[in-house]
Parts: C-alpha cells; sequence; structure tokens
C-alpha cells in the first residue's frame, strides 16, 4: 500500500486524501465484498426462506412492469 496524500485546508486539517487509483479500486472492491457478505450473513440470519434467482428475476420484472404502469418509472 502506498503512503496517502493529504489535502489540507488553510489552517492545516486534512481535508481530503490521495491515493494511488490502483489502491483506490482495490478499497472499493473490498468494500463491496464486505457488503456482499454482511448482507448475506443478514439474510441468513432473517430466517426468510431463500428464492430460486430465476424467481427472483420475475418479481423484479413484474414490479418495475407495475410501476411502468403507475408511471412512477421509465
Amino acid at each position: 500500500m502506498t503512503q496517502p496524500r493529504y489535502v489540507t485546508d488553510e489552517t492545516g486539517k486534512r481535508v481530503a486524501v490521495l491515493v494511488d487509483i490502483e489502491e483506490y479500486e482495490k478499497l472499493l472492491e473490498e468494500l463491496e465484498d464486505q457488503d456482499a457478505s454482511r448482507a448475506a450473513d443478514e439474510a441468513r440470519a432473517s430466517g426468510e426462506k431463500a428464492i430460486p434467482w430465476d424467481e427472483a428475476k420475475k418479481e423484479i420484472a413484474q414490479e418495475r412492469t407495475e410501476l411502468r404502469r403507475k408511471g412512477l418509472l421509465k
């Protein structure tokens, strides 16, 4: 990991950080992985029955169709 570079205001207070783009993308990927893991843990803990992906896609499509019909989605 490269050392971050800080942007400071006129009083010397750190207000932003500069990181290498590759490091930034790696950090984003790690955060996304953590978020997905947390969501999976929450789903398992909810006790709700899982549904197959194809069924979930159908439900999402039906909801979108209904929202479009109501003019709430383009």
